[in-house]
């Protein structure tokens, strides 16, 4: 029995999966178990940061999985301190708590913004505005949060207490800003509801509207964070901060990491026994975070992710096929004018290049380090696809 029989034999169909079994992978090329090779566009959507198997992040892995692999969080671990030091040191924030994944980091997020309100006001004040086109995660709780009616339907019941906002829509926003609301979660840019940036006017209204009720900021920057869009955080592009920030995906690596940073605020709001994780904080999770954070914030970093990305969309406007651009750094949605997104990514996986889609749009999320010479060549093959 070949392995992708064997796969669906065993495993759950839960995914949609093309016919390729990855076997080894190096730099921003992977290869399968035929010998063939692809520059790889999508990173694990976002999540191989610094791409695969990166030298120094792999023997900070090793070497953390010779020591201590695990142990529970009635113990205290030197890298899990080390690595929460250095990203609230980066984020500016006070406080971090550690878990699996960007699902689990929301679902912390939402229990701080519903504690907080209540310790403050008591009961009546925990419903969560989110934004229509969202995604959260996928646990009930955060498809509950996440603002798409496609995602509301087999689990019923779902959890209680989330109202959808129309993004960019202010007034819409102030219509359901009552007293019964804790917080507002948002991405500034919603990456599976097809890479939408939000407007700066708009969330500058979020942040006015919430400061003047005591209503929390919810930034969940699952997928726009540590370094994406060529700044640290997404928010700096918008020189906002929230009081509650996600971040998963890229922070480790390629490793089940999630993260829930909270302002002084908000940091005493858990206290022992009210939240926990048996895996949050791995060390071997941690041991690559660190890396992952040395390598993005070291000099000129940020700066080369941005000058990738203004060379990626320089390209692509070129094309005649390419209706629009979106997204901010190097997280793209491209608009198609007649060719199916779909389509796209199954021709380019043919000729050796693996991409993403985001609703109808082809989506972008190259590793951060992919060197000059991969990225034009990745182009070239996608170019050609768009203009054949």
């Amino acid at each position: 029995m070949n392995t992708i029989d064997k796969f669906n034999e065993h495993v759950m169909h839960t995914y949609g999966r093309y016919p390729l079994v990855m076997e080894k992978g190096e730099g921003v090329c992977c290869t399968d178990e035929a010998g063939k090779s692809y520059i790889d566009f999508g990173s694990g959507i976002g999540t191989n940061s610094l791409g695969y198997c990166d030298e120094k992040w792999a023997d900070a892995v090793c070497a953390q999985v010779r020591s201590v692999q695990h142990t529970s969080n009635y113990y205290y671990t030197k890298i899990q301190a080390d690595f929460a030091e250095k990203l609230c040191e980066i984020t500016g924030y006070d406080k971090v708590f550690f878990g699996n994944s960007g699902a689990e980091a929301n679902e912390c997020a939402i229990k701080i913004a519903r504690k907080y309100s209540f310790d403050k006001y008591g009961k009546g004040r925990n419903k969560i505005i989110t934004l229509v086109n969202s995604f959260h995660g996928r646990t009930l709780t955060t498809l509950s949060a996440t603002g798409q009616e496609v995602f509301h339907n087999y689990f019923f019941p779902f959890t209680e207490g989330f109202v959808y906002a129309e993004a960019n829509n202010t007034d819409d926003l102030k219509n359901k800003l009552d007293d019964t609301v804790c917080a507002v979660m948002m991405e500034y840019i919603q990456g599976e509801g097809g890479v939408n940036a939000l407007d700066k006017d708009f969330v500058d209204a979020v942040y006015q509207l919430c400061e003047e009720k005591d209503v929390l900021v919810i930034t969940d920057e699952v997928q726009t964070g540590v370094g994406r869009t060529g700044k640290f955080l997404a928010g700096d592009n918008f020189g906002k901060k929230a009081d509650i920030v996600t971040l998963a995906k890229g922070l480790a690596g390629g490793l089940p990491i999630g993260a829930c940073l909270t302002n002084k605020k908000c940091s005493g709001v858990l206290t022992a026994g009210t939240h926990g994780s048996t895996f949050g904080g791995n060390p071997v999770s941690c041991a690559g975070g660190l890396a992952v954070l040395q390598r993005v914030m070291s000099t000129g970093f940020l700066d080369e992710v941005t000058e990738k990305a203004d060379y990626i969309r320089t390209e692509l406007e070129k094309c005649p096929e390419v209706e629009s651009v979106s997204g901010i750094g190097l997280m793209i949605g491209i608009k198609l004018k007649t060719k199916k997104a779909a389509d796209v990514v199954k021709e380019a996986l043919d000729k050796g290049l693996l991409l993403l889609t985001a609703k109808d749009k082809v989506r972008l999320l190259p590793p951060l380090t992919i060197e000059k010479a991969e990225l034009e060549k990745g182009m070239k093959i996608l170019i050609n696809i768009l203009e054949g």
